[in-house]
């Protein structure tokens, strides 16, 4: 069995992606990783280069930053990368820049890939989300963001990464997957205030294609806003040990009140349907479950 892993990366540097760390938290599980590297403003491929593991194949890659709609470009890119994956890879690893796999999840995962192997009616692996907020202390758990994401597939399929790179689709239909019970770690909306509005205001193009909204987008002050949220709750649990140097060097405060809720009615309907019957209604999905 063979399994690649595959990233795509622009200017980390600037945005202060934590892709060093999403890199080395997939390296155990892979043969090869392939990080396609985009045309960026600083020093992302030094960056890349330094991690220094014959894992790792870069590729440099142009990003047609003409595209603008709703993170279209993403998906773009990481079908580059998808395309760069060689014919005897039997599953492919997905790790977004902003995410990372804790290692205690490393064998649950590689028993996962053996255990489908010839379950050809599985195309992909799916797995629980933690998305971290503001600090590390914090993990958003409202109904607006999503709980579970595809981050494995099987290879030679023609399975496509779809609209803004969330997931995947086959033919624009739903992949089938196994539900496995490893989570990734979100830190896309852990930073420093100041550091966030920067992040957002040099990601905001991908999606927003007014160039007057745009902006807009950017001169809505300094800072980001980490207290418009539905619902949060404090994180009790451990890091992945790759995070351990960048939480240590975090030099910022942020206090949120995890008893504050800013959730509709509807909503509050739903969960409570959801804890009843363990089934969650009306949330867009990339993926059909067949296996548990």
């Amino acid at each position: 069995m063979k399994i690649t892993g595959i990233t795509i990366i622009r200017n980390a540097v600037t945005n202060d992606y934590p892709i060093v760390e999403a890199i080395r938290s997939i390296l155990p599980l892979v043969d090869e990783c392939i990080v396609a590297v985009g045309d960026s403003e600083d020093d992302t491929l030094g960056l890349i280069r330094s991690i220094n593991s014959p894992k790792i194949r870069i590729e440099e890659t142009v990003w047609d930053t003409s595209i603008r709609k709703g993170g279209e470009i993403l998906a773009v890119e990481t079908n580059k990368a998808l395309d760069m994956v060689s014919a005897d890879t039997d599953w492919v690893v997905y790790i977004q820049g902003d995410e990372v796999i804790h290692e205690k999840y490393h064998p649950v995962i590689l028993a996962a890939t053996q255990k489908y192997l010839h379950d050809l009616k599985v195309n992909g692996l799916l797995f629980h989300y933690l998305h971290f907020y503001g600090t590390y202390d914090y993990v958003r758990d409202g109904r607006s963001w999503y709980k579970e994401e595809t981050r494995i597939i099987r290879n030679g399929r023609n399975i496509r990464s779809y609209r803004d790179a969330q997931g995947f689709r086959l033919e624009k239909n739903k992949i089938n997957v196994a539900r496995i019970d490893a989570y990734v770690y979100h830190y896309g909306w852990v930073k420093d205030p100041r550091q966030m509005k920067l992040k957002q205001n040099n990601v905001a193009e991908y999606w927003i294609e007014d160039e007057v909204a745009l902006q807009q987008f950017r001169d809505a002050g300094e800072l980001a806003d980490f207290n418009n949220y539905d619902s949060i709750r404090t994180f009790n649990g451990t890091h992945p040990a790759v995070m351990k140097d960048r939480i240590e060097q975090k030099n910022w405060q942020i206090q949120l009140d995890v008893k504050r809720k800013n959730i509709k009615f509807k909503y509050r309907l739903l969960a409570f349907f959801e804890f009843i019957f363990g089934r969650s209604l009306f949330v867009f999905k990339n993926h059909r479950v067949i296996r548990k």
